[in-house]
């Protein structure tokens, strides 16, 4: 697990961001068909302006769609991709932007509860390991989710029917990585009811997920850390590509899938 935006810092600054990406391009002459200069002007502008944090956000989620160019069916609006990045990331997976084994696990995981969608799912994934299945972090988390042992002891399943539960295992570690979050998600939405936190439910369990939930509670919210935001961040500027509104190139698309790994837990 690794080292955002805030919906408890509000929605001026949200809407200021969204208000400057779109003059910019205005400004440009471009439109909504960017170019990967211009956005970095555009973040060089709201760096000097506004530093870090959630005002750069949007022009995160426009980077990461527009930096390689997209599909060939037309490009989405700024407005249509800063929606997606701000939403609540419950929109519809698009099964060709994910190796075509885990379409299943990761819809299973995006269906176990209402506020965790699998456009997250993926997308964490994405930010977790870039899909790579065998892969084991310096802190000791395992797999394609990044579970550290005991969060994976708690939450993993055989889900395969072979008999192991392991984390190297990509469909025990993606719905372990479902349930987890939608554990975080309901303690979640406690701490926002009891008024003990601000944010929206999905920012307070990515935050969870990567630094813990005692960080949200000593915030009250979303830290304003550059870790923490650029965490929620980093996922949330994905989700436009889960969701099959723009396609990157060949070079950044999901890998296909690995042979199996061994059998050794």
């Amino acid at each position: 697990m690794s080292s955002g935006s805030e919906e408890g810092t509000g929605d001026g600054a949200d809407g200021a961001a969204s208000a400057a990406v779109r003059n910019a391009l205005a400004a440009s002459g471009c439109g909504c068909l960017l170019s990967p200069v211009v956005l970095l002007g555009g973040v060089i502008v709201i760096i000097v302006i506004g530093g870090f944090g959630v005002i750069l956000a949007p022009l995160i989620a426009l980077i990461t769609a527009f930096g390689g160019g997209g599909g060939g069916g037309g490009q989405p609006s700024a407005d249509d991709l800063i929606a997606v990045f701000q939403g609540d990331g419950k929109g519809e997976l698009d099964p060709a932007a994910v190796p075509a084994d885990l379409v299943d696990p990761i819809q299973k995981a995006g269906a176990l509860c209402d506020a965790i969608g699998p456009t997250v799912i993926a997308a964490q994934i994405e930010r977790e390991s870039n899909f790579n299945r065998t892969l084991v972090g310096p802190d000791g988390s395992q797999g394609i989710s990044q579970l550290p042992p005991a969060v994976f002891a708690r939450f993993g399943e055989d889900e395969d029917g072979n008999g192991k539960t392991s984390a190297l295992d990509p469909a025990d570690s993606i719905l372990a990585q479902g349930r987890f979050l939608c554990d975080l998600a309901g303690q979640a939405q406690q701490l926002i009811d009891s008024g003990a936190a601000n944010g929206s439910v999905l920012d307070l369990a990515l935050v969870g997920y990567d630094r813990g939930l005692d960080a949200v509670r000593q915030a009250r919210g979303v830290p304003k850390t550059n870790e923490a935001q650029g965490y929620v961040a980093g996922v949330r500027a994905l989700l436009a590509k889960y969701e099959g509104l723009v396609t990157p190139p060949p070079s950044t698309t999901s890998p296909p899938a690995p042979p199996p790994a061994p059998d050794n837990q």
